[in-house]
């Protein structure tokens, strides 16, 4: 009888550990504000493409960046990494979130050296991720390059992602 209890113990801390491992690193819940959903904690791009609700992201396939911009990215912006803070009921993260994605996808920006956070309304995170950054507007997109802030966009951009991007890490280049 001790075994099959042992056993039985064994078993269900077994099942706890797996479906703690398999909990997403974000919260999700209805926002009371217009009913959508919101996303809390660190996320992906993948993470957001899932939720079929979202449908904001559908610009993602019709961005046309400038190439040339484009081009510049490429070359320079992978060593860079980036920390992204949006909103999942926020109307800037709504235009410049796919935006991003699309000039990241173009270039073939590694998905490891970014790292983003879904925000509440009251731009905070479940693990309070946010007070590291100093975060205070959504969308913020910030570059790091060797572990130092070199840029953030803000809000929104004063030009395009991709310029905006660019302007961070020195375009057009030096001579």
């Amino acid at each position: 009888m001790k075994k099959i209890f042992a056993l039985s113990l064994v078993l269900i801390f077994a099942m706890n550990i797996n479906a703690m491992a398999q909990m997403p690193p974000y919260a999700t819940y209805k926002d009371s504000v217009d009913g959508g959903v919101i996303y809390n904690g660190r996320i992906t791009f993948d993470d957001l493409n899932k939720e079929l609700s979202f449908t904001w992201l559908n610009v993602v396939h019709e961005y046309k960046p400038s190439e040339n911009v484009i081009d510049f990215l490429q070359t320079y912006l992978k060593p860079y990494t980036m920390v992204v803070f949006m909103g999942t009921w926020c109307d800037d993260s709504h235009y410049l979130i796919p935006r991003f994605e699309r000039v990241l996808q173009l270039i073939n920006y590694p998905s490891s050296n970014l790292t983003m956070y879904g925000v509440d309304r009251a731009k905070t995170t479940k693990d309070g991720d946010e007070k590291k950054y100093g975060i205070t507007l959504v969308p913020t997109i910030i570059l790091f390059k060797d572990g130092k802030e070199v840029g953030r966009i803000t809000e929104t951009v004063k030009k395009t992602i991709e310029e905006d991007l660019a302007a961070i890490i020195s375009y057009p280049p030096a001579h």
